[in-house]
């Protein structure tokens, strides 16, 4: 495993389970000072628009928007899905601006990450009074 620098602290080898707590650990603190600042009510792009911003000013690589084809017979599809955020090219995150988060957003990334090979997903819902009451941590165990 890489070093990564997040929130100023260096993260030395350590085994993958410990490196994608370290990831999500992260990402929903972001998210947390995000929210305290902005509040619910944007759009999910102004939420991604932020991520993206904090989570690269921490040291985190971050992809957005990024393709996911779908492989169906062998033959890879492009379907026009995208990953909201991929993290240090493990965790993706599923960004929403909804009054609840519904089983079909869990599913929605439990999709993803079944397609995409990624073990492990965060959905975040931004349009809630406390975020973490919006948060879901999703581990696909194929």
């Amino acid at each position: 495993m890489k070093n990564i620098t997040a929130e100023g602290t260096k993260f030395a080898e350590m085994d993958k389970k410990e490196f994608l707590n370290k990831i999500t650990e992260t990402i929903i603190g972001v998210a947390i000072n995000i929210h305290r600042e902005l509040g619910p009510g944007l759009l999910e792009s102004a939420y991604e628009v932020c991520l993206v911003y904090a989570l690269a000013k921490s040291g985190l690589k971050i992809e957005q928007q990024k393709a996911l084809p779908i492989v169906y017979h062998g033959i890879k599809l492009d379907c026009g899905y995208r990953l909201d955020l991929v993290v240090e090219n493990e965790v993706i995150v599923e960004i929403k601006s909804v009054e609840k988060i519904l089983p079909i957003h869990k599913a929605q990334l439990m999709t993803y990450l079944k397609l995409s090979g990624y073990k492990v997903g965060l959905l975040i819902n931004f349009n809630v009074e406390i975020l973490k009451n919006g948060i879901r941590r999703v581990v696909n165990n194929f």
